[in-house]
């Protein structure tokens, strides 16, 4: 097992899909592992009271729609890769969540897409992968 692990952010958009083949790609040859991360937004959640909201962890009836979203595909594509590929959900705000995951971890290099699901997001309030690059302290690939 390689002590190395990439760390790729994904979204279910192409961006995400892009970031998570180019990871794979490097694994094989550095014989890392990639471990796929989804974080579910803030804004997509309604938790019952604020005083759950920072807590409560992903609803179980919840996971496999979000695993066939995100991750399915994904994890089919490179099944026979030999690359350690595995996933995590959370729920939060992506680049704190994501953050969080970097510095608790194990993490040696990040990867994300340039762009997300929402274009017009990323021109307003900037994107997951431009804040990520700005405030964790490992390698981080921008894939476009």
């Amino acid at each position: 097992m390689s002590e190395q692990t990439y760390l790729v952010a994904v979204d279910g958009s192409e961006w995400g899909d892009r970031a998570a083949d180019h990871a794979v790609s490097m694994a094989k040859t550095s014989g890392a592992a990639v471990r796929l991360i989804t974080v579910v937004p803030w804004s997509d959640i309604k938790p019952m009271a604020v005083d759950n909201a920072a807590h409560r962890p992903i609803d179980k009836e919840e996971e496999p729609k979000i695993k066939n979203k995100i991750f399915t595909s994904i994890l089919k594509r490179h099944e026979n890769s030999g690359v350690d590929v595995s996933f995590e959900i959370h729920w939060g705000d992506p680049v704190d969540t994501i953050t969080e995951r970097v510095k608790a971890s194990s993490v040696t290099q990040v990867y994300a897409g340039r762009r997300g699901r929402s274009r017009v997001a990323d021109l307003v309030v900037g994107s997951v992968a431009n804040s990520l690059a700005h405030t964790i302290d490992k390698p981080i690939v921008l894939v476009p």
